[in-house]
């Protein structure tokens, strides 16, 4: 299980997913069908993230399949960027 925030050309957004990496052809492919073609990725510890958003993270892992999977758990960018500090953040992992 990974979490972390996706920076696209309409703002961040934070989610977990089953893939093993933000780079994985297939994770990059599903986002594309959700029509996000370019983003900046970045890791957040998922422990971090489950401590902020306490019940809708439980909501969203209960939706959360095992494998191959990804869930938007806030689409808020305000919000999203306003949660986190920038020094939780992970190294930025670049698509396009």
């Amino acid at each position: 299980m990974k979490a972390g925030i996706i920076f696209t050309g309409t703002g961040p957004i934070l989610i977990l997913t089953s893939y093993q990496s933000f780079d994985d052809p297939n994770f990059v492919e599903k986002l594309a069908t959700k029509g996000i073609q370019k983003y900046i990725a970045y890791e957040l510890p998922v422990e971090k993230v489950k401590a902020k958003y306490r019940e809708q993270f439980l909501i969203i892992m209960q939706d959360l399949s095992q494998a191959n999977d990804l869930r938007v758990l806030d689409y808020n960018g305000h919000h999203v960027f306003t949660t986190f500090s920038l020094k939780e953040l992970g190294p930025p992992i670049y698509s396009e």
